[in-house]
């Protein structure tokens, strides 16, 4: 929903909405993602698998949300803001894959750098793709 063309005070009660919308649905991401980052058996070796599994099921769920909202019309939907725009905002974290790689770089550990940073974007588009393609 746009809030640009409307009245000033209704205007703002829309961007409040909004806002609230995305605070909401980010909060639920992050500690989704908390709850991943939190997941014992993915420490096995040095990879980053918690942050990988974040992004990719935040990638998934981006790609299913935005298929089902083309398809029905719904991208100006609050509930894209809700789901989209804070929730997988909040789940994914380029923030710390950026991190994760910078100190893989320091430590020499080139090979986990490349096999991480490829398998990453590699199945991050893979998974939107494939999210928008199951609800087509």
């Amino acid at each position: 929903m746009l809030c640009w063309f409307i009245n000033y005070t209704k205007k703002i009660k829309c961007i409040v909405k909004q806002v609230l919308l995305v605070f909401l649905g980010g909060g639920l991401g992050s500690a989704f993602r908390y709850l991943i980052s939190n997941i014992p058996f993915l420490n096995i070796i040095k990879f980053p698998f918690h942050t990988f599994l974040s992004n990719i099921i935040g990638c998934l769920i981006f790609g299913l949300f935005m298929g089902w909202a083309i398809k029905n019309d719904q991208i100006d939907s609050p509930n894209t803001l809700l789901i989209a725009t804070g929730f997988c905002g909040g789940l994914t974290t380029f923030s710390t894959f950026a991190y994760e790689n910078i100190n893989m770089i320091k430590s020499g550990d080139l090979n986990h750098f490349i096999l991480y940073t490829l398998f990453s974007i590699i199945t991050s588009f893979a998974s939107i793709y494939l999210g928008m393609l199951i609800i087509k």
